[in-house]
C-alpha cells in the first residue's frame, strides 16, 4: 500500500497508478531529494522534534542511499509513484521505523517545489556556463574578422558597410542579456518553500532559516499557500529559454541563407552538413534548420506552462505535477542546441571575397556620399535627394558610385571633389564609424575585450 493509504479501502487502479506516477522523470532530481531531506532531518534533530542521534542515523543512511544510486548498487524502482516515495520507503526498509519520522513536519507539496527549485537552480548556473562557451566562440570568430567587410542588412536589402565582426559581435549582445535574464529568475527563485508542508505551515517549531542557510537559499517564503503553488520560477526560465531559442534560432537563419548559393558567404564544416539522397551535389545546413525547428518546440513548453497554471486555485494541484516534463524539456533542448551550434560556428569558413563583393553592390555607401556633402554644409534632406538621385542615375547606367567621374558628381552639386572616391570606400566607411557600438574595427575590438571581461568574471 502506497504510504499516503491508510484512509483508503482499496489499492489504486493499475492503470491509474501507471497514470499518477511521476518517477520516470523527478527520479531526475533524487540528489536534490537527498540534499533536500539531508537538511530537514538535521533541522528536525537540532529542535529537537527528533532525537539529534536519530537525526544523524537518517542523514548517514540517506547518503548511503545517494551513493548506492550512485555507484548503480541501487535501482530506482520505477514502479514507484515519486522519487519522494522512493527514497523514503527505501529509507525505512533500511533503518526500520526510523525512517518514518523523516517526513515529520513536511508535505510532499513544500518537498517537491523544494526539489525543483534545487534541480533548476543547478540547471540554471549550467546553462550560464554554456553560454558563455557559445559567446567566447562568437568572440573568437570576431577576433579573426575585424576587417571583413560585408553589408549590413535592413528589410534583408543591402543597407550599409559593416563588418562581419560586428555582426557576430551583436548576437553576444543578445546572449549576455539571456545570461542576465536568467541570473534574474535564479535570484527570484532562490526562496526556500520548504516549511510551508501541505498548505498551512505546521505546528512544529521548525527553524526555516536554518534549513534555509544549509541549502544556499537567500529568504524564505512569506506565506505557506503560495510557497507550495509558486510555479513563476518554472514558467520564467521557459520564458528564458524560448528567448534563447529565439536568438539562436535568429543566428540559424543567417547562416542558412549565409551558405545557400545566393549568399555564399559563409561554408559549414562537412562534419556540420547532410546530403541528399538524390541529388548528389547537395550540402544542407541541416543542424541550423533543426536548431530553428526546436525553438517552436521551446515555445511549446512555455505555453504548455502558462496554460496550465492559469485556472489552478490555491494551493497545490496534481496539475502542477505536468511542470517537469516541459522544463526539463526545455533544458534538454537549448543545451543540445547549444553544444552543437559552438563547433559549428567554430568550424565554418568565412568566405570573405564574396562578402566585400557582395557589399561592393546595393549603393550601400550611399548614407556616406549624403554625409559627405553634409559636411560641406548642405543641409541633409538636400544632400538625401542628391544622393538618391545618383543612385538613380547609377542603375540608369549600369554603374555604381565609385565608378563615377568626378564630373558625373559635379553636375549633380558642385560640392564634390575628388575625396568623395576616398569618403564612400567601403573600408572608409566602416573605419569612421568610430561611435560606440559602431563597426570601425578599433570599436569592435573594444567591444570584444568587455564582453570576453564580461563572460570570465
Amino acid at each position: 500500500m502506497a504510504l499516503w493509504g491508510a484512509r483508503f479501502k482499496k489499492e489504486l487502479n493499475s492503470k491509474v497508478n501507471d497514470f499518477n506516477s511521476s518517477i520516470s522523470f523527478d527520479s531526475s532530481f533524487y540528489k536534490e531529494d537527498i540534499m533536500g531531506s539531508i537538511a530537514h532531518v538535521l533541522m528536525l534533530g537540532k529542535q529537537n522534534i527528533i532525537k539529534e542521534e536519530e537525526s544523524q542515523i537518517i542523514k548517514k543512511e540517506l547518503e548511503k542511499i545517494e551513493d548506492d544510486i550512485e555507484n548503480g548498487t541501487l535501482k530506482i524502482d520505477l514502479e514507484a509513484e515519486d522519487i519522494h516515495m522512493f527514497i523514503e520507503s527505501e529509507l525505512t526498509k533500511r533503518i526500520g521505523d526510523l525512517g518514518k519520522k523523516l517526513h515529520t513536519s513536511r508535505s510532499r507539496n513544500d518537498q517537491v517545489t523544494l526539489d525543483l527549485k534545487l534541480y533548476l537552480r543547478k540547471e540554471i548556473d549550467g546553462l550560464i556556463e554554456q553560454i558563455r562557451k557559445m559567446i567566447n566562440i562568437f568572440c573568437i570568430k570576431a577576433e579573426e574578422n575585424l576587417e571583413t567587410v560585408m553589408p549590413g542588412y535592413t528589410h534583408l536589402q543591402r543597407a550599409q558597410p559593416i563588418t562581419f565582426a560586428h555582426h557576430l559581435m551583436a548576437y553576444c549582445e543578445m546572449f549576455l542579456r539571456d545570461i542576465d535574464r536568467l541570473k534574474a529568475t535564479r535570484k527570484r527563485m532562490n526562496i526556500l518553500p520548504l516549511g510551508s508542508c501541505a498548505l498551512a505551515g505546521t505546528t512544529y517549531q521548525i527553524d526555516r532559516e536554518f534549513v534555509k542557510d544549509y541549502l544556499n537559499f537567500d529568504e524564505v517564503t512569506q506565506n505557506s499557500l503560495d510557497g507550495v503553488s509558486d510555479r513563476d520560477y518554472v514558467i520564467e526560465l521557459a520564458s528564458n529559454i524560448s528567448i534563447i531559442m529565439m536568438h539562436l534560432s535568429r543566428i540559424s537563419e543567417e547562416i542558412i541563407l549565409w551558405s545557400s548559393w545566393e549568399f555564399k558567404f559563409i561554408e559549414l564544416d562537412d562534419s556540420f552538413s547532410t546530403g541528399s539522397s538524390i541529388m548528389p551535389q547537395k550540402k544542407n545546413p541541416d543542424i541550423p534548420e533543426l536548431i530553428r525547428g526546436k525553438t517552436g518546440r521551446a515555445y511549446g513548453n512555455l505555453n504548455t506552462l502558462l496554460t496550465l497554471m492559469k485556472g489552478l486555485p490555491l494551493a497545490y494541484n496534481k496539475d502542477m505535477q505536468e511542470d517537469k516534463e516541459a522544463i526539463f524539456d526545455s533544458f534538454r533542448t537549448v543545451n543540445i542546441c547549444i553544444e552543437t551550434i559552438i563547433p559549428m560556428i567554430e568550424t565554418m569558413k568565412i568566405i570573405k571575397e564574396n562578402m566585400k563583393k557582395a557589399a561592393s553592390k546595393g549603393f550601400i555607401n550611399a548614407t556616406d556620399c549624403a554625409d559627405y556633402l553634409v559636411k560641406k554644409g548642405m543641409p541633409f534632406r538636400d544632400a538625401y535627394k542628391v544622393t538618391g538621385t545618383l543612385v538613380s542615375y547609377c542603375i540608369d547606367n549600369n554603374k555604381v558610385l565609385e565608378e563615377l567621374s568626378i564630373n558625373e558628381y559635379k553636375n549633380l552639386s558642385k560640392l564634390f571633389e575628388e575625396d568623395i572616391y576616398k569618403e564612400i570606400a567601403l573600408e572608409n566607411c566602416i573605419r569612421k564609424r568610430k561611435v560606440i557600438g559602431g563597426p570601425a574595427p578599433e570599436i569592435v575590438k573594444e567591444h570584444i575585450e568587455k564582453v570576453k571581461n564580461l563572460i570570465e568574471n
